[in-house]
């Protein structure tokens, strides 16, 4: 199995590729507004470098529960000079979490190579357009709704097969648009339009995911986790490991270092 983007590719089953998670927005929920700055966050950037992670997740608008979208304007002025600054000294891949196609096509000029589109391709019917014309890769991320409605939309019936099957649409939508099979993973999008218990169902669900496309998960200090966000690093981590056991090949976290030394150990 491989995920190709850029020219470069990972192939699986390899070591866990690990994603550091850096948001240069004032209102992420875990740490809005420590990474505004430019040179700070690439200074947090090359530290994640430094710590392990085998890539960078930027985003540059929150997309926790209940928060309100920003334009496309505001996610670049936020977002491209950071980009700027990365290119120049970072040695690993970078990927844009964006749900917007413009935003993903500027990103992609200043050396992005993945977009990781947590609507799995359904708020911007022309991103597609813009991956398919690059040679990105892409992260297809089960959601519903957008983030200020998606937690009123968690009515599933089964909750491990029906995010299967709306993630194969999204899969069978790129697929149709010309975004080549090798350059798509997927995500089951835990704490995006699922209850606390869903979540969970999820989480000891995921190698059910697995065997066609890598897989990646984010729980990184989210709300189903339990307590408050300073204190979810541990189950954040046994989540993670959880997640590794399974077969999961890719994970979003913020705390890089801990993650990379429990999976050498």
């Amino acid at each position: 199995m491989q995920f190709r983007f850029g020219d470069l590719a990972w192939n699986f089953p390899s070591r866990c590729v690990i994603f550091g998670i850096l948001n240069v927005t004032s209102d992420s929920f875990s740490d809005g507004g420590r990474f505004v700055s430019a040179k700070v966050a690439l200074q947090h950037a090359l530290a994640l470098e430094k710590a392990g992670a085998d890539a960078i997740d930027l985003g540059g608008e929150s997309t926790r529960p209940g928060s309100t979208a920003v334009s496309a304007g505001e996610e670049l002025d936020r977002v491209l000079p950071v980009l700027k600054l990365l290119r120049k000294q970072l040695r690993i891949p970078i990927s844009i979490d964006t749900t917007k196609a413009e935003v993903a096509e500027k990103a992609l000029r200043e050396g992005v190579v993945i977009v990781n589109d947590i609507s799995g391709l359904r708020a911007d019917p022309a991103m597609t357009e813009v991956i398919a014309a690059s040679n990105a890769g892409v992260i297809l991320m089960h959601s519903r709704g957008t983030p200020a409605t998606m937690q009123m939309l968690c009515d599933y019936t089964e909750v491990v097969d029906e995010v299967k099957r709306e993630l194969g649409e999204s899969v069978e939508h790129a697929l149709n648009s010309g975004i080549p099979n090798d350059r798509i993973a997927i995500d089951p999008g835990i704490g995006f339009a699922k209850t606390k218990e869903q979540n969970r169902e999820l989480l000891h669900e995921l190698h059910r995911f697995t065997g066609t496309y890598p897989v990646m998960i984010g729980i990184s200090r989210k709300s189903f986790l339990g307590g408050p966000v300073s204190d979810r690093g541990k189950a954040t981590l046994e989540g993670e490991l959880q997640a590794w056991t399974q077969g999961i090949q890719m994970i979003r976290t913020h705390d890089v270092a801990a993650l990379r030394s429990h999976l050498k150990s």
